[in-house]
């Protein structure tokens, strides 16, 4: 990797490689909202926005949350619950969550004025080395490179790395030579030059080298190993995990949500309930190990002691996949259709075909239309 840095940057070398990648960006950026700007709030959203969301899945949410939320102080003095519903279907809500949480601690220490300085970035819920560096270098026009997955992908290609870029002696060497290829008299263009040509350009499968505006200065080019280049990581082992969940709909289509679980102590196991729907508004869910209708029937009886009597009858409403991380989830969703919905101490009724009225999960979604869709081929009456 040094003698990458050693041969790549030395005077005029340097100079070109930062003139050749600024021209490109300017000539052939992607038009992109945060791009318009220079205000740290707004490109603060979009980076905690772009972590694990496709840019083109992120432009509706960025522009709809700022829409709701135009400032820091919008943003910190709103309900958590309509916070998490904007966010709805952007997963990762912990994202959602530490983002406001860091609003009300510049409302709260800052006086609601956006921090500039790396020491006190860091501090912040949900800030860590690459977001501080992003806001520094494009609103503030300071030098700090920023270094995520894209921006490693071109250093490792560039300098012919081979092993895991995320091992802390590698990952430390690659940022070291992001800040020395870095522009310092236009560090926000520089970091947004270097993550457009990893995702436009310098892509994980099919790189388009003949179009690379520094392919001459790429040693994993010359060495015809560049689409090799970053060698894949070990993957954790996929979990597999069977869930239910009870979908309650009365004559007028209405459901029945749960709140958000609760915060416990409890070490997550990969099929915990509360992680698995995000701690979100849910449909009545539980892991399963087992007959599922009548482990279903056992759960509610225990969630709802006042409805334990009533027989109900759990249609069963098909299968639902979903994945979180390393787990690959099968839903069963079971209908329950009443005359009226049972009332339960802290849930809500809401219409089957727009639970979006409340946070929910992407998985909690698939739930609710795999009912609707078995709502329709079930009689009312039994």
């Amino acid at each position: 990797m040094r003698e990458c840095a050693s041969t790549m940057l030395n005077g005029r070398k340097l100079a070109t490689f930062r003139r050749q990648l600024l021209g490109w960006f300017r000539e052939f950026q992607r038009d992109l909202p945060w791009r318009r700007t220079t205000d740290p709030y707004r490109i603060w959203l979009s980076e905690i926005m772009l972590q694990q969301t496709r840019v083109a899945a992120a432009i509706p949410y960025y522009e709809r949350f700022l829409q709701r939320f135009p400032d820091v102080h919008a943003l910190a003095a709103a309900p958590q619950e309509e916070v998490l519903r904007l966010w709805s279907g952007l997963g990762y809500y912990g994202r959602a969550r530490n983002l406001q949480k860091a609003a009300q601690q510049i409302v709260a220490k800052h006086q609601g004025t956006f921090p500039s300085s790396e020491a006190d970035l860091l501090r912040l819920p949900g800030i860590g080395n690459y977001t501080a560096a992003a806001i520094l270098s494009m609103a503030f026009g300071e030098k700090f490179a920023v270094l995520d997955g894209n921006v490693a992908r071109v250093l490792a290609r560039l300098g012919a790395i081979r092993g895991d870029l995320r091992e802390s002696q590698h990952w430390q060497e690659l940022q070291e030579t992001a800040d020395l290829l870095l522009e310092p008299k236009s560090p926000g263009d520089g970091n947004q030059a270097m993550m457009e040509l990893g995702a436009t350009l310098c892509t994980p499968k099919s790189p388009q080298c003949l179009l690379c505006p520094v392919a001459q200065f790429c040693e994993g080019r010359r060495l015809g190993i560049a689409e090799s280049l970053p060698e894949k990581r070990k993957k954790r082992a996929t979990v597999e995990v069977t869930l239910a969940a009870a979908v309650f709909a009365d004559g007028k289509r209405q459901t029945l949500l749960f709140p958000p679980p609760k915060n416990t102590k409890e070490k997550a196991s990969a099929d915990h309930v509360p992680t698995l729907v995000s701690r979100m508004w849910h449909f009545p869910t539980l892991s399963l190990a087992g007959e599922p209708a009548g482990k279903l029937s056992a759960f509610l009886r225990k969630l709802m002691p006042g409805a334990a009597s009533r027989n109900w009858r759990l249609v069963p409403a098909g299968k639902v996949r979903h994945a979180v991380t390393y787990r690959a989830i099968t839903l069963l969703p079971f209908l329950i259709k009443v005359q009226r919905l049972p009332r339960v101490p802290g849930a809500r009724q809401v219409p089957l075909g727009d639970i979006s009225s409340l946070p929910v999960s992407n998985l909690t979604r698939k739930v609710a239309r795999a009912a609707l869709a078995a709502a329709a081929s079930v009689p009312a009456k039994y």
